[in-house]
């Protein structure tokens, strides 16, 4: 089975927003930040917001499936990665 490819923890530490598909399986991921100053990410209280949904759609167009939260950690996105798997 071909998983669902996620960036790394440092991708989402730099608020980078990441959609992705598999199939007809759509995702929407989202950093939520805090910083400790201008150069340096809280990464206790920063959180990592992912959606869901299935269909030919753009994200704007669909009607959301499922969305989960995850602490910004490597054990978080990959709690996150396999609760998107999960659902595809």
């Amino acid at each position: 089975m071909n998983e669902i490819y996620l960036p790394t923890l440092h991708t989402f530490a730099m608020d980078n927003i990441f959609t992705g598909s598999k199939g007809d399986f759509r995702f929407r991921i989202v950093p939520q930040v805090v910083k400790l100053n201008p150069k340096e990410v809280n990464f206790e209280e920063s959180t990592i917001f992912a959606q869901f949904w299935h269909g030919p759609f753009c994200y704007e167009k669909s009607t959301m499936e499922g969305e989960n939260t995850f602490p910004m950690t490597e054990e978080g996105r990959l709690q996150m990665k396999q609760w998107l798997q999960e659902n595809v």
